[in-house]
């Protein structure tokens, strides 16, 4: 029962979404209505800019987290309190079963596990956008980077689990950047007018 408990802790705290409240209580904007109409880090930068992404960014990095440290120093159920914060960041309760893309929060929750991992991934992902400014892109790549750096590094077997199930889930929820990426369409990580949405 207390694990039932806390795993749906982890899930109901990832599913707080954190641009959407960072958002509409501080600048009077519902960033679903612009840009991408994401309520991501990403998205935020675009309508906001990064006074706004910055708290939403570690906001939704810190969720993950905490459903890591919600079941420490467990590792199997350290992973499964993580992956039930993802799952709540990815279809909130709060937001009809939808939500962002779940990058920033599995960064959390890598971090929480495997700190050196998680700072190559990031340093990966910061390359990828500083030169191509497709946030998309540098997130698909890091994602799928992370199980195997945790294989190189031996991380334990749990963990490279988690690293493909978490690559899988972060590929699923891009799909259509994917697509977007592909067709030459994409959004790039700048500014926008709020009245540029496509």
């Amino acid at each position: 029962m207390e694990i039932a408990v806390l795993l749906l802790a982890a899930y109901i705290i990832g599913s707080i979404p954190t641009g959407l409240i960072i958002g509409k209580l501080f600048f009077k904007t519902d960033v679903r209505n612009y840009g991408s109409k994401n309520i991501g880090a990403t998205n935020i930068f675009r309508v906001l800019g990064l006074k706004a992404a910055l708290p939403v960014f570690l906001g939704d990095a810190g969720k993950g987290a905490v459903g890591v440290l919600l079941f420490y120093p467990n590792p199997e159920w350290m992973i499964a309190g993580g992956l039930c914060a993802m799952i709540g960041h990815n279809w909130s309760i709060f937001l009809k079963f939808s939500g962002g893309r779940g990058v920033a929060t599995g960064l959390g929750v890598l971090i929480a596990l495997s700190p050196v991992v998680a700072a190559i991934c990031f340093a990966v992902w910061a390359v990828i956008v500083k030169f191509t400014s497709f946030v998309s892109l540098g997130s698909i790549v890091a994602a799928v980077l992370v199980p195997v750096l945790m294989y190189v590094m031996a991380e334990p077997v749990p963990y490279i689990i988690f690293g493909g199930i978490a690559a899988a889930f972060v590929v699923f929820r891009h799909r259509e950047n994917i697509v977007r990426l592909l067709q030459g369409k994409e959004l790039a990580v700048k500014r926008i007018k709020k009245d540029d949405s496509p």
